[in-house]
Parts: C-alpha cells; sequence; structure tokens
C-alpha cells in the first residue's frame, strides 16, 4: 500500500526552476533575498566575514540578483551580485554567489556575470574590474575576464581581473531602467 504523505517511499528532492532571470533588483523581496543570498554564502558557508558581509561600497552599489522563475514569474533569488562605480567610468563588480542549489546549473552564474557588465556598459562604464577569489579565476577567463595580478583579501587568495568590454555590449534594459542604488 502507498504511503499517503510519501507515495513514493521517500520525501521527493527540493525541484529547481527550470527557468532563471538576471535583472537589476528594484523590488523588496529581491533586495530581501540579495542580501540573504549573501549573508548565506560569504558569512555563514565561506566564513569570510561574521555576522554580515555588508560594507562601506554597499551604500553606492547597484545589487544584481537571479531570480528563479515559476509558470513565468519570479520565485526566489538564486544568485546575486553588487556593481559600483569606483571612479567616473571605472566600475567593480563583486560578491557573485550564487546559492549552492543552483551552483550546477552553471547558467546562474553566467547570467549575472553579464547582466552586471552589460548594466554598466551602459551606464558609461570605460573600465570594469572584479575582485575574484582564486578557485574561480578559470571560470571569469572563460567569461571574458583577465587576470591582472594576484592579490589577498580577508586571507584568502584572489586576483584583480578586468573585462572585455566588447565582449558585454551595454544592456537597453539598464539604460530604461537607470541606476537602482539600495543601502542595506
Amino acid at each position: 500500500m502507498l504511503d499517503v504523505v510519501h507515495p513514493w517511499g521517500r520525501p521527493l528532492g527540493r525541484q529547481l526552476a527550470a527557468e532563471v532571470v538576471a535583472r537589476v533588483a528594484s523590488e523588496a523581496w529581491e533586495i530581501e533575498g540579495y542580501y540573504r543570498v549573501r549573508r548565506a554564502i560569504f558569512a555563514e558557508e565561506q566564513a569570510l566575514f561574521e555576522a554580515s558581509d555588508v560594507d562601506d561600497h554597499d551604500a553606492l552599489a547597484t545589487p544584481i540578483v537571479a531570480a528563479s522563475q515559476i509558470a513565468g514569474m519570479p520565485d526566489e533569488v538564486v544568485g546575486v551580485v553588487r556593481i559600483y562605480e569606483s571612479a567616473p567610468a571605472v566600475w567593480y563588480g563583486g560578491r557573485l554567489g550564487v546559492r549552492h542549489d543552483y551552483r550546477r546549473r552553471g547558467a546562474v552564474g553566467a547570467a549575472l556575470i553579464t547582466t552586471a557588465v552589460s548594466s554598466a556598459h551602459a551606464w558609461g562604464c570605460r573600465r570594469f574590474f572584479a575582485t575574484v577569489q582564486a578557485q574561480n579565476v578559470r571560470y571569469f577567463e572563460r567569461h571574458h575576464f583577465a587576470a591582472l595580478e594576484a592579490i589577498t583579501v580577508k586571507g584568502r587568495p584572489h586576483a584583480l581581473m578586468e573585462a572585455d568590454l566588447g565582449a558585454f555590449p551595454p544592456c537597453p534594459r539598464a539604460l530604461a531602467l537607470g541606476r537602482v542604488r539600495t543601502a542595506a
């Protein structure tokens, strides 16, 4: 006889959305999810920070999220990155992270990188840099970034990398939306 609660004999695994869309976060639930995912990855999982990874750059940063889609509607934040202008036409991306259960999807990180660099490019970026953990350098190289120098951040090896802006045309949606900033 079938178990009424678990008809297949055990609980079903968590289902992942088939579609994920990256965009500049602007709604309250996106901003909340953005900080929740960052905290889960950088403070809890990687222990780079004690309770929160929020810093002074967040006051100027534009948050970008990858949201899973269910029936064509946004469901939850599964990936994050922030971008900010450090000097005229010089932009940085950072805190790129994808929730553990979505990491093997492959396209989530790529969508975040493309949205980040293309949005900054639309807003006048002429140079785009990222501080990347050493184990992720090859991934960024496959996404049109070049390593400039090895650096240490929070006692861990990183690389300062620069994007090839020719691979990231300005994003028309970013031009229409304009910059979105949110403080933590």
